[in-house]
Order: C-alpha cells, then sequence, then structure tokens
C-alpha cells in the first residue's frame, strides 16, 4: 500500500477529524495488585462473530505497557454525569495509588475495575494488537457486558469538547 505524500498540518488534520462525535469510555487493566486507567474516545465494536471490540494506546502512555503485558482489559462507557472522572484519567503522570478513590467501581469476572457509573461495560481479553502509528490498535475478545445504569444520556467528544445529547 502507498500512501499519497501531501503535507498536512497536524492541527488542521486534529481539527477535521474532531468533527466526528464520538462516545467517551474509560479503559482499565490490573497488573499485579496495581489498576491502571486510561480516557479513550477511540473505542469501538469490531465483530459479532466472534464478539470483538478494539480501542487505541498511545505507546507512550504507560497504560500501554500495563495492558500489554496483563492482556485483561475493561471498558466502561460514561454517561455525562462522569465528565470529571473522564478528565481525571486523561491527565498523565497521576499518581497510580488511589486514583479509583473517588469513584465507585467494582472489580468485573477477569479483576479488572469496573465504574459503577458506567452506562455500559465490556470485559476482554487481548486476541491482537497491530500497529498504528504512535498507537496500538488493541483488539479484544468479549468476555463479560453490563449495563449499569440506565437512561443515562452518554459523555460525548466533539471538536475538542465535551457534550452529551
Amino acid at each position: 500500500m502507498h500512501f499519497i505524500e501531501r503535507p498536512v498540518d497536524p492541527d488542521t488534520y486534529r481539527q477535521v477529524v474532531g468533527r466526528f462525535a464520538t462516545g467517551v469510555a474509560i479503559v482499565t487493566t490490573r497488573l499485579g495488585e496495581v489498576d491502571h486507567t486510561m480516557t479513550v474516545n477511540s473505542f469501538t465494536s469490531v465483530s459479532l462473530d466472534p464478539l470483538l471490540v478494539l480501542f487505541c494506546a498511545e505507546k507512550l502512555a504507560r497504560f500501554h505497557d500495563a495492558v500489554m503485558e496483563s492482556r485483561v482489559w475493561g471498558v466502561s462507557v460514561l454517561p455525562a454525569a462522569m465528565e470529571d472522572a473522564s478528565r481525571f484519567f486523561a491527565h498523565r503522570g497521576r499518581p497510580l495509588n488511589g486514583q479509583l478513590a473517588r469513584w465507585p467501581h467494582h472489580r468485573g469476572e477477569s479483576g479488572v475495575a469496573l465504574f459503577d457509573g458506567a452506562i455500559a461495560t465490556v470485559e476482554c481479553v487481548t486476541t491482537a494488537v497491530h500497529d498504528g502509528g504512535d498507537h496500538s490498535i488493541v483488539v479484544g475478545g468479549v468476555t463479560a457486558l453490563g449495563t449499569p445504569l440506565d437512561g443515562e444520556p452518554p459523555l460525548l467528544y466533539h471538536e475538542g469538547r465535551y457534550k452529551t445529547l
């Protein structure tokens, strides 16, 4: 596959792709006794047979190495009321100890943290990892599902800002 070389400005690229509204989720993993978390808007369904989903993890993020090693992860799809959690878990370099203390959560079947305030939860085991430039595309087989809250509006991200329906 050949790419046509064109001078594309990264800021213009962000502005253009930012017009695609996405949901917001927090992906969690557990390595040993340590929880690792990361806010994502790059989560999507891939396949119904087998049941597969994916998210993208920046290769430089410490979460990347943790999820590559643990190979189990959970996704908590956020309602609008959890914007503060989304912002917190998007912040680089936060202390790992006690980071989940502000938000009620429980352990899923795989041991990963899932947020009680989520509108949907998905637990996965990694089935494939693909190169995605400065990110890895992590594909997971679905092992458990949940809908903790019903009827709450989802948290969205559009044009660099949080929004809701």
